[in-house]
């Protein structure tokens, strides 16, 4: 995984498990629009990008999110800076 790193106005983006093979890339620096303010938004802007992120977050309610390492739902805030992680849910025994 590359070292990149949001700057000022952007956010970075991981994807991992077959969010990343939907999407076609580990990881994104995208510039957050004004109007993404959380989770859920984030996530239906992200749909619009292509046809990899629309297949990727289809499924928006079974999609997990942390926000700086931090477990998020839908309603928790994004800011330009932040690194935003989805994945599948894990299952366990």
């Amino acid at each position: 995984m590359t070292g990149t790193v949001a700057t000022a106005g952007t956010l970075r983006i991981l994807y991992f498990a077959w969010l990343r093979e939907r999407v076609g890339t580990s990881e994104e620096t995208v510039a957050l629009p004004a109007t993404v303010t959380t989770v859920g938004e984030l996530m239906a802007w992200l749909q619009t990008r292509g046809p990899g992120h629309a297949a990727a977050f289809a499924a928006g309610g079974t999609v997990r999110c942390a926000v700086n390492q931090d477990f998020a739902h839908a309603d928790a805030a994004v800011r330009p800076g932040d690194e935003v992680a989805f994945f599948p849910p894990v299952t366990g025994g």
